[in-house]
Order: structure tokens, then sequence, then C-alpha cells
């Protein structure tokens, strides 16, 4: 099963593609971070996340898209704006007919480092070792969506 992982943001939405084979290892196809420019207008910001995503859809085909909810945040503009990237990021996995899942950071940070309070550094090692990389994911925004990707593999059944 391909699983593609997503953490939400505006100025960089982090994606990872992980592959569950069939005796239960996980693999990594790629990861990276979708970057939208701080002076382009909101909806070509959200246009540009839409477009690469459906581009990283085409390219691997995934059969569930895991996204990370929102967590509670300090600062109000950002948490909306991050709302809207989740938004247009839902859309774009209904348009494609793909099944999403959701979880919060804690329940992403227990999966991948079986302590929910993981600081991002534990995080990336985790995902490293659990997807045999032969360095630290970078940037955080895609350890993140690979550390998704692989809370989702360990929780769904088929």
């Amino acid at each position: 099963m391909i699983i593609l992982g997503i953490d939400p943001g505006l100025a960089d939405t982090g994606y990872g593609i992980i592959k569950k084979d069939e005796r239960g290892r996980l693999i990594c196809k790629e990861y990276g971070v979708v970057k939208t420019g701080a002076r382009e207008e909101l909806g070509k910001r959200l246009e540009t996340i839409n477009k690469k995503l459906n581009e990283i859809i085409k390219k691997h085909k995934p059969k569930l898209i895991a996204v990370e909810q929102l967590f509670f945040c300090k600062n109000v503009k950002t948490a909306l704006l991050v709302g809207q990237a989740r938004g247009v990021i839902l859309l774009t996995a209904r348009q494609n007919k793909i099944p999403t899942v959701e979880f919060t950071p804690l329940q992403v940070k227990q999966a991948v480092s079986s302590y929910g309070q993981a600081e991002k550094q534990q995080v990336q090692k985790m995902v490293k070792l659990l997807l045999n990389l032969k360095e630290l994911p970078e940037p955080d925004d895609a350890a993140d969506a690979l550390a998704i990707a692989i809370c989702a593999a360990n929780t769904q059944t088929s």
C-alpha cells in the first residue's frame, strides 16, 4: 500500500510517500516540501499546494492520504492560514477519490517514538531508523510528513 503523509503549512507543506509491503516493511519512496512564496496572493499559494499535490498523487498513486490535524496555535492568523492549506489538502484528496485519515501531533509522535512529547530531532532519528534511510530526513516538514505516513501505516489493517 502506498501512503502519502502530509504536514500542512502555507509556506511549506511537507510530504512523504511510503510503501508498506506485503511483509509489513516500510519503504520510503520520496519526500520533500511544497513551497509557496510569502509575497504571493493567498489564492495563488493555495493553488500551488493543490497543483503540486496533484502531481505527487499522479506520480505515486497513493491508496491513502494521512494529514496532521491542526493543533492549538497561539497565533490565530497562522492557525487560520494553516487551516486554509489543510482545506485545500483535504479537497485535493477528495477530488482524487483517495481516503484520508487524520492524526494529532501527539498520535504521530507516539507512533514513531513511543513518546508523545518527542522533540523534532528525536522524531527525525526515529523516521530515519524506521525507514532505513541513510541520513536524517530534512527539512522538518518533510520528516514530519514521513512520520505521519508511518503513523497511518501502523494503524491501517489493509
